[in-house]
């Protein structure tokens, strides 16, 4: 395990610190006052430090300041023989990371030391994973399939561009994981990447939330609001569920398109466009043209270039990469590992059909992930288990545990009262939302969820 800096003025205190640490199995260096801490930190760098309060040259509490501007991310852990409540505020105020008073407990010691250098580690690691995530390929986020190279060339071949393009894949299949990669290969890399999910605003606000409004411009708008389309500047404006927009608003976002610039709510001055757009939609455009919901026109501005994304279940040779890094993530996450995923579960997760993708993929692995203690197996996967035919009960004295037929029943008993709520409002999402006594932000979610599309629910 870690290097620690035992800091006491008292030889048989650290002797027997340090006693302790080693049958725990740390390795140990010492020091006898403040100033000797200071060289040993420089010298040794250490995993963690214990920092004896009052020592005749220099106590903990001077020394403190200064270990802390050497090495920021060391955790601290004050000692004292006995406990004042305004010097530990004070320690902690200063960085440490906690505050011990003699005599020491073994136990209680060895415990602490190993909290706080387990928290040194799991920062690093977070560091290191930014660090790697930063840098990361397309290919390391969506795995290496002669799918995902497809798109991954098509990436490369449009973000050099200014050409609009238009993502299409059915939810979870990584569409704003593709418009990123697009912006941050282009020359607009730097600028502004603004995500706007067009299904979860409401058909009154779209318009002022992309093209923003003036003072006065309505009852509550009591200051002027940029739109997102300008907020974005020179970048890149993301807009996820296109398809979602009210058919007076395609007018006026086509309107945009072709004259790139905007007239915000209540103004009589038009201002300049200058991001890129970058449309998504998890449903067939051209289908939704020929059922009279969306545009042709704007389909075909949008659709300047085109990038279909595979569903998880036509890549399968992607999932056992992606479950192996969701399960890194979420081993950060938690603070201790998940040392890995039995064979025969990752063939549990070939066999599935994911119809969430690669977001339902992520859910499964995260969840496994909290309730297993060493690898996950297949009892650690119950929405596999509960994978069945839409409105189909699960089997009493099944495969299935009591927890997860409650699981099951409950996302059943949601999805019919989000339908049959859909269906009285005749597809109107606000008063759906009234209707189950939620918020507009909260059903969207859970249709998302669902696969529940307002479309679906037309006013007779």
């Amino acid at each position: 395990m870690g290097k620690i800096l035992v800091v006491d003025d008292e030889p048989d205190i650290r002797g027997l610190l340090g006693e302790c640490l080693v049958v725990a199995g740390f390795e140990t260096v010492e020091a006898g006052d403040g100033d000797e801490a200071v060289a040993a930190v420089q010298a040794e760098r250490p995993s963690v430090i214990l920092l004896d309060v009052n020592m005749p040259r220099r106590g903990g509490m001077e020394a403190l300041p200064e270990l802390k501007r050497i090495a920021p991310d060391v955790p601290v852990i004050m000692c004292t023989a006995r406990m004042d409540v305004p010097t530990a505020v004070r320690a902690m105020q200063l960085g440490a990371y906690d505050y011990l008073t003699k005599p020491f407990d073994p136990d209680l010691l060895v415990l602490t030391v190993k909290r706080a250098y387990e928290r040194q580690e799991l920062l690093a690691r977070i560091d290191l994973l930014k660090s790697q995530g930063e840098g990361m390929s397309l290919a390391d986020r969506m795995g290496g399939s002669r799918a995902i190279e497809s798109v991954i060339q098509q990436v490369a071949t449009v973000a050099r561009s200014s050409f609009t393009v238009l993502i299409q894949g059915e939810t979870g299949t990584g569409k704003e994981l593709v418009a990123r990669a697009i912006h941050n290969q282009s020359p607009r890399r730097g600028k502004p990447f603004v995500a706007v999910d067009c299904g979860a605003i409401p058909e009154t606000l779209v318009e002022s939330e992309l093209f923003g409004y003036e003072k006065g411009a309505f009852t509550g708008a009591m200051r002027r609001k940029e739109g997102r389309l300008q907020a974005a500047g020179d970048g890149t404006v993301f807009l996820d569920e296109i398809g979602n927009l009210p058919l007076p608003m395609q007018a006026k976002l086509l309107r945009v398109l072709e004259e790139r610039q905007v007239t915000p709510l209540g103004a009589t001055r038009s201002v300049p466009v200058n991001a890129r757009i970058i449309a998504a939609s998890n449903v067939n455009i051209e289908d939704e043209i020929q059922a009279g919901r969306f545009r042709a026109d704007l389909f075909y501005r949008l659709n300047e270039f085109g990038i279909s994304l595979p569903a998880l279940r036509d890549r399968r040779e992607d999932i056992a990469h992606l479950a192996r890094r969701f399960l890194d993530e979420v081993s950060m996450e938690l603070r201790r590992p998940v040392h890995g995923i039995t064979d025969e579960t990752m063939e549990l997760l070939g066999r599935h059909d994911w119809p969430g993708n690669v977001r339902e993929l992520k859910n499964v692995i995260r969840k496994a992930a909290l309730l297993a203690t060493d690898e996950i197996t297949p009892e650690f996967l119950p929405a596999l288990g509960a994978s069945r035919s839409a409105g189909r009960p699960p089997a009493v004295g099944g495969e299935l545990s009591l927890r997860e037929v409650a699981d099951v029943a409950l996302a059943d008993a949601e999805r019919r009262a989000i339908r049959e709520a859909m269906e009285a409002a005749k597809g109107n999402k606000s008063q759906a939302a009234r209707l189950l006594r939620t918020d507009y932000s909260t059903l969207h979610a859970k249709m998302k969820r669902y696969g529940i599309r307002a479309r679906d629910f037309p006013a007779a």
